[in-house]
């Protein structure tokens, strides 16, 4: 029994923000628009409309799930887990187990390695790994530099046991560095630095962006050079572990972070003239949920029958990493 992404859908919150076309930090990231969510538009609504999607674009009984995996950093509340509160909202049976995880931009990797463990271990059938996302609600509105990049989105994957011996989801690696955490942060809301005891105390960086301790901060240039480090390695990693060379692998689909470290990122890791998505113009940086936003348009211009040999590969806050190599040969076909 072997694990395999059957579907996937998306959501993007109706509001679009578009960024000046000519300033340096759009035409450096390649992002001129991103979607946000509304003032009262959590990550479980977009969330409940991302399933609700995916059940409508290939027919999935709902019933049938028996597990809900939700990737996110923004939740409803510090608890309830909002898995457990979106198994309700989607009508989805009791029987059905259901947590949440906090990662960011790896996240996507991660969830389909957990799914994997719990399909191929006969805990449960059919996964629904979902992703969400409200980084903007973390984000100081005059500061310009985070707000160009991140977007809000949420995306369903639909993981389901198949009785065959290839594997559909494998060769996974992961990587941790803690000591780059303050990299990406933000510094007050949980416990270590409580909102109603700290307050606010805004700066305002040499560009002119503004910020509290209780928005959003990422320190761009580590980032970059945090990805630059970590990317090449992980991707030889993974290629090893599937005795596969670079030329083989029919699509690269790493995280979207922006234009500018994609093609870095693609030159380091020697992938000039292969299958590779660099993509985040209309959505920007939507953290965990942008390898699934990929993998459903790549799905939709190439067909799945061509995408056995996919390489996912994320990184960003934590600091976090990893990679897989996914079969999505095994998509349901949609319901015209």
């Amino acid at each position: 029994m072997k694990a395999y992404i059957k579907g996937i859908a998306s959501y993007l919150p109706v509001h679009v923000e578009y960024n000046d076309a000519e300033s340096r930090i759009t035409k450096k990231t390649g992002i001129y628009e991103r979607h946000i969510a509304a003032a009262g538009e959590c990550s479980s609504d977009m969330a409940v409309c991302a399933a609700e999607k995916l059940f409508a674009k290939y027919g999935i009984d709902r019933s049938t799930v028996d597990f809900i995996i939700l990737c996110t950093q923004s939740p409803d509340y510090f608890l309830p887990t909002t898995a457990c509160l979106l198994q309700h909202r989607l009508g989805i049976p009791d029987h059905c187990g259901a947590f949440d995880f906090n990662l960011g931009c790896s996240g996507f990797v991660y969830g389909l390695s957990m799914a994997k463990g719990l399909i191929e271990t006969d805990q449960a059938k059919h996964v629904l790994l979902l992703t969400a996302e409200t980084y903007s609600k973390f984000i100081h509105p005059q500061d310009g530099a985070a707000r160009a990049i991140f977007g809000d989105a949420a995306t369903a994957t639909l993981i389901a046991s198949e009785h065959v011996e290839r594997d559909g989801l494998g060769s996974f690696v992961f990587g941790t560095d803690g000591s780059g955490g303050d990299d990406i942060i933000v510094p007050v809301g949980g416990m270590r630095n409580p909102a109603v005891t700290c307050p606010s105390v805004e700066t305002v960086d040499a560009a002119g962006n503004i910020r509290t301790n209780h928005n959003f901060y990422m320190n761009g240039r580590s980032v970059i050079s945090f990805a630059q480090a970590v990317a090449p390695d992980a991707l030889r990693k993974v290629l090893k572990k599937a005795g596969l060379k670079r030329e083989e692998i029919d699509y690269y689909v790493f995280h979207q972070a922006n234009r500018f470290m994609l093609e870095s990122l693609q030159h380091k890791c020697k992938l000039q003239g292969l299958p590779f998505w660099n993509k985040p113009d209309l959505c920007g940086n939507t953290v965990s949920s942008t390898i699934p936003l990929a993998l459903e348009e790549i799905l939709s211009t190439v067909g799945a029958a061509r995408l056995k040999k996919v390489v996912a590969l994320g990184f960003g806050v934590g600091l976090s990493w990893a990679g897989g190599l996914l079969d999505l040969s095994r998509t349901l076909p949609e319901k015209s």
